[in-house]
């Protein structure tokens, strides 16, 4: 009896086995799913059988009839995959004789259960009892049958709604699935994949580039003040700030802040110091010489200017009464790990926003609070309301809504201004897969798939989400203590450019879509898109018919517009400005990170060294076009632009893709306008030693 109850190897066909109770809607769903795919399908040999032995109707079944009818069900499945091609679709199988069994019996014989057990299929459609048909006991008896996939370990998805509906999510679930057998994941692979929102085809791109490799940016050459940069006088300043000014009460505003990275490599060389130093074996000195770490040396020089400073040393004293009276490399030594270990202040684990950055006359101030202050100054849109949004980790939450609690109602008293301050996280389907060096999935030690965050490109779905016609995008830790209000007015004078140039924007379309548009006026765009939205137009356009001009440019004009501040370049790390060539040769402004080019190219690497300016990561962005309609951001991606990170998992080696960078590959084909700001906007927070500078410390 054994023998009959074997199934035949599947000999590359996928195996989808539709599941569930009695009229469950199994029969018609298997049928519709077979005629989409052109696919052969089994029917549910129970029915068969009751028919032929003049049992219609009969619910219970002796012990003869479970086998008789296991055995017909594996008879007819073996039958059908001799003559199957790409899917076999079954209505029900031997796990369902299996629930029915023990239903009815209360126990199912030992073969049954074996077999069951060894039975493989790709996917199981698990259909629930809501499908308009009336069953009592129906919510007992489905969940038997879930039971009993989760006990044998099966993979299935459940499936319920109306009969089109189930039909619809079958036809996805099983098309992915397809494509991820064919890339070497498992039926398992596939559920998690789908469980996190993830997309298959997603991630065979993924694989793509981790074989293949990323195309590198090809570098044209540097942007300068002459060409590509706009260079504003302090009156065009002034100007476009009080334009800014006298529009902003008409529009919606916001202000977006990436702030979920934590603030690690912010310490970084301090961690090295606490795992590297023995104070019982060696000296300061000894240490900085043997491991030339000029970093220790400035912050130990400076550690008195630090904003924490005083609490530090108050809680040294605390802890250790002769804290004072201890070696120097002692004292040290036990205030660094105070400041950075777990049981201490665990400064490496909390995100840069929450950190203390500036101190004002004895209070000490975050990077949060900072940009709640700033914002007041130019966040605010016709509802009167400053509009500031944090992207944090769902964990670190609670630490921003705790400083804010605190600080806001001191901050919108002092400004006459309320706040609505928002948050959201990164999402989980934005995460991308992890490799082995030899380019195989990473697998966790529980064999499971390993998925990392994206990287700062996967943040394009929040801002997508903004609902404001100006967004100002600036990083966490770009923030002073000093000249609040010239910040400020640099960052008006951004949005107030950026909606003049929207005008222009929106008045060509208008124009360009009327169908009234002249040769002169055609003209007249094609000269202003060149020379203030640097776009650069096809070489043989003024030879296009008129028409052709026309489609053209609304093509290049009907896009997402962002104009950036740019800093003289002073020896920061980071991208910079440059005009690039897509793979078709046309030319664009973008910022281009380091990753993103081949440095080992002579020709490259001398462009790249030659950029006169670093990007500030200050942004005044509009995504919506000239009928106040959303912009797909997805659409202007150049998803060619990510980069692969090399990272380790456990001791392990992997290689981690990074998504395209949100104001990188992610805003690579949105208009793109830079203009030249002064160095005082840009006060980033790259390490602690960062604090030390003027711009974060008392005048």
């Amino acid at each position: 009896m054994e023998e009959n109850l074997k199934q035949a190897p599947s000999q590359g066909v996928i195996r989808i086995t539709v599941y569930g109770p009695a009229r469950s809607g199994k029969s018609t769903l298997a049928k519709h799913l077979a005629e989409h795919f052109g696919a052969s399908w089994v029917p549910d040999y129970r029915s068969v059988y009751l028919q032929k032995k003049s049992h219609a109707g009969q619910e219970v079944l002796d012990h003869e009839d479970l086998i008789a009818i296991a055995a017909g069900h594996v008879a007819q499945e073996n039958d059908a995959l001799s003559s199957a091609n790409r899917f076999l679709f079954l209505d029900s199988n031997l796990m369902a004789v299996r629930v029915m069994s023990e239903r009815q019996r209360g126990v199912c014989p030992v073969n049954l259960e074996k077999a069951s057990r060894k039975h493989r299929y790709e996917l199981f459609l698990l259909t629930d009892t809501q499908f308009g048909l009336e069953n009592s006991g129906a919510d007992k008896e489905y969940d038997a049958f879930h039971q009993a996939l989760i006990d044998h370990e099966k993979p299935f998805v459940r499936l319920s709604g109306p009969l089109q509906s189930r039909i619809d999510h079958a036809v996805k679930l099983i098309e992915e699935l397809e494509l991820a057998l064919s890339l070497g994941f498992s039926s398992f692979d596939f559920l998690q994949i789908k469980s996190r929102q993830l997309s298959v085809q997603d991630l065979a791109v993924q694989l793509g580039h981790f074989k293949k490799g990323i195309a590198r940016a090809n570098l044209d050459r540097p942007a300068t003040t002459a060409d590509g940069i706009a260079s504003l006088s302090e009156s065009d300043y002034d100007h476009y700030a009080a334009f800014f000014d006298s529009a902003r009460h008409k529009m919606r505003i916001a202000k977006f802040v990436p702030a979920s990275g934590a603030a690690s490599r912010m310490f970084k060389f301090l961690s090295e110091f606490l795992q590297h130093f023995n104070p019982d074996d060696e000296t300061l000195n000894a240490y900085i010489n043997r491991k030339g770490a000029h970093n220790l040396s400035v912050f130990l020089a400076g550690m008195e200017k630090f904003p924490f400073y005083e609490h530090l040393m108050h809680e040294m004293q605390l802890r250790h009464p002769d804290f004072k009276s201890l070696p120097a490399q002692i004292r040290h030594y036990a205030a660094i790990h105070f400041m950075l270990s777990p049981d201490g202040w665990n400064f490496c684990n909390l995100p840069k926003g929450v950190l203390p950055f500036h101190k004002y006359d004895g209070r000490v101030v975050t990077a949060v609070e900072e940009h709640l202050n700033e914002s007041v100054y130019y966040a605010i849109g016709k509802d009167q309301v400053c509009h500031l949004h944090f992207t944090v980790s769902e964990s670190h939450q609670h630490l921003f809504e705790q400083v804010i609690a605190r600080q806001k109602p001191l901050i919108e008293s002092n400004s006459g201004t309320t706040i609505d301050v928002t948050y959201s996280y990164q999402a989980q389907s934005t995460d991308t897969l992890a490799v082995t060096p030899q380019n195989e999935p990473f697998r966790t030690s529980n064999g499971k798939l390993l998925f990392r965050p994206g990287g700062h490109g996967a943040l394009l779905e929040n801002l997508a989400a903004i609902d404001a016609e100006v967004i100002f995008i600036k990083n966490i830790d770009n923030v002073i203590q000093n000249h609040v209000h010239e910040i400020a007015r640099y960052k008006k004078a951004l949005a107030g450019l950026l909606l003049e140039l929207r005008g222009q924007i929106c008045d060509s379309l208008k124009l360009l879509t009327s169908g009234l548009a002249s040769d002169q006026d055609v003209a007249g765009i094609a000269t202003m898109a060149k020379s203030r939205l640097n776009i650069d137009l096809p070489h043989d356009f003024e030879k296009f018919a008129l028409a052709h001009q026309v489609d053209t440019l609304i093509r290049l004009l009907r896009r997402p517009l962002r104009v950036c501040g740019m800093v003289r370049n002073e020896g920061e790390p980071g991208g910079g400005p440059f005009w690039v060539r897509d793979s078709s040769g046309r030319r664009s402004l973008q910022i281009v990170e380091s990753t993103q080019v081949d440095l080992e190219v002579p020709a490259q690497r001398t462009v790249f060294e030659a950029a006169t300016h670093f990007n500030p990561v200050d942004l005044v962005c509009c995504i919506f076009d000239e009928h106040g309609h959303k912009f797909d951001l997805r659409e202007f991606v150049d998803p060619n632009s990510g980069f692969i990170a090399h990272k380790t998992k456990d001791g392990q080696p992997l290689k981690a893709y990074e998504l395209p960078g949100l104001w990188n590959g992610s805003m690579a084909n949105w208009i793109t306008v830079f203009v030249e700001v002064p160095l005082m906007t840009f006060n980033p927070v790259k390490t602690v030693n960062d604090l030390l500078k003027p711009a974060h410390q008392p005048l």
